[in-house]
């Protein structure tokens, strides 16, 4: 569906699914529509209940350009989204989830690996997706969880003077922090928007996603003049809510705009 060439925003639908308007370009991030208390599979036979309610179902999604699926677990593309979400879509995602998805009906995948980029184009901009590596749990424990990837999306606009990136935005997928995410700057430039998983995820105690602590150590490194934070209370693996994120970023007096939003809300991704 598209939109004004200036709108960029993101409509929070809880977790880690958004919808974003990114000029004429409409994606969705890791549709998970399960409902309060039904529960997301994670491999191995773990489950996790989910503790809040969706704000948006698939009956009430505009037509999509495309779906960004950062990895393949059960709370960031489950059983209705396979059921529901139109078999057409090009998703964006690791080698590992297309192949999941194929099988599942969904041929027009695009695999990703890092640094790799997909292209849309509309008139004369472009949304480049650039995929980003992510860590998704320490040392060998890492190998045993789906290939995670974060992305870098940016609006390119053709003009007479050649191209010209006029919106850059990073999301982190579900990694842990590292020093390495530096090369997201190094690689593709200076960010608008940084929107973070968070949760503090612990399984046996082991820390799966970032926490508050390590969300405000990505903030400090990549220095983004507006942060939405995501993924931080909807399932019962989450340990570090999102007042723990809030709280580190003030405490250490980092630049930038913290824009909390709510699930069914809308926020502008602009600095």
């Amino acid at each position: 569906m598209a939109g004004d060439e200036d709108d960029v925003t993101l409509t929070f639908g809880g977790n880690a699914t958004t919808l974003l308007r990114l000029g004429p370009f409409t994606v969705l991030t890791d549709p998970n529509f399960l409902h309060r208390g039904q529960r997301a599979h994670l491999g191995y036979g773990l489950r996790s209940k989910r503790l809040t309610e969706p704000a948006l179902q698939p009956t009430q999604l505009p037509a999509l350009d495309a779906i960004l699926l950062s990895h393949m677990h059960g709370d960031h593309w489950d059983r209705i989204a396979t059921r529901s979400l139109p078999k057409e879509t090009p998703v964006v995602t690791t080698p590992e989830a297309a192949r999941c998805l194929a099988r599942r009906g969904f041929a027009g995948t695009a695999d990703l690996r890092p640094w790799q980029t997909h292209e849309l184009t509309s008139g004369t901009t472009t949304l480049r997706i650039t995929s980003v590596p992510g860590v998704h749990g320490p040392g060998a424990l890492d190998r045993l969880l789906p290939q995670v990837m974060g992305s870098v999306l940016e609006l390119v606009h053709d003009g007479v003077a050649g191209e010209t990136v006029t919106w850059r935005g990073y999301l982190s997928g579900d990694t842990l922090y590292r020093p390495f995410l530096g090369e997201v700057l190094e690689r593709c430039g200076p960010l608008d928007v940084l929107i973070p998983h968070l949760g503090g995820t612990r399984i046996a105690g082991i820390l799966l996603t970032m926490d508050g602590r390590q969300g405000a150590d990505l903030v400090e490194l990549l220095k983004p003049p507006v942060t939405v934070p995501v993924h931080f209370d909807d399932y019962s693996v989450f340990t570090s809510p999102l007042g723990d994120f809030v709280a580190a970023v003030a405490d250490r007096r980092l630049p930038g705009d913290i824009r909390t939003v709510g699930r069914g809300e809308t926020v502008s991704l602009r600095p």
